[in-house]
Parts: C-alpha cells; structure tokens; sequence
C-alpha cells in the first residue's frame, strides 16, 4: 500500500521532535457546487527540530511513533 504524501504549514513546534501541521484541501461540495476548504491538524516526526512556526513541509504517512504522531517529515 503507497504512503501518503501530504503538505502543509507548520503551526506549532512547542514539542520535542514533533511539529504540528496544518494540512488544507478544497473540495466540491455535492449539491451547491461550490469549493469547500477543509482542514486538519497533524502531529508529525521532526528529529532535527528544524522546522519553525510558518514553514511549507512535506508529511508522508509511516508507523506509529506514537499514539496521535503518525507522520514523518520528508522537506
């Protein structure tokens, strides 16, 4: 099974090795046509800490390393 590659915008880093990422998509809604965005809150992996508040990443689905971190950063 392929490993999802998501991006997103770095909003927290206040914890040890984990970032939170801000991931948005657009969608169409099904009966008023419009765009819809949605958003989600990730937990993931940051080993170095180098990753600050406002930075674009790249997030790609990996095991456990925790009970909510289940994404490593790839850029």
């Amino acid at each position: 099974m392929p490993k999802r590659i998501l991006s997103g915008k770095v909003v927290s880093d206040k914890a040890d090795k984990t970032i939170t990422v801000l991931v948005e998509r657009r969608i169409r809604h099904p009966i008023y046509k419009k765009f819809v965005t949605k958003s989600k809150k990730i937990k993931a992996h940051d080993v170095d800490n180098k990753f600050k508040i406002g930075d674009k990443v790249e997030i790609r689905e990996s095991l456990p390393f925790s009970k909510t971190k289940k994404f490593e950063v790839i850029y």
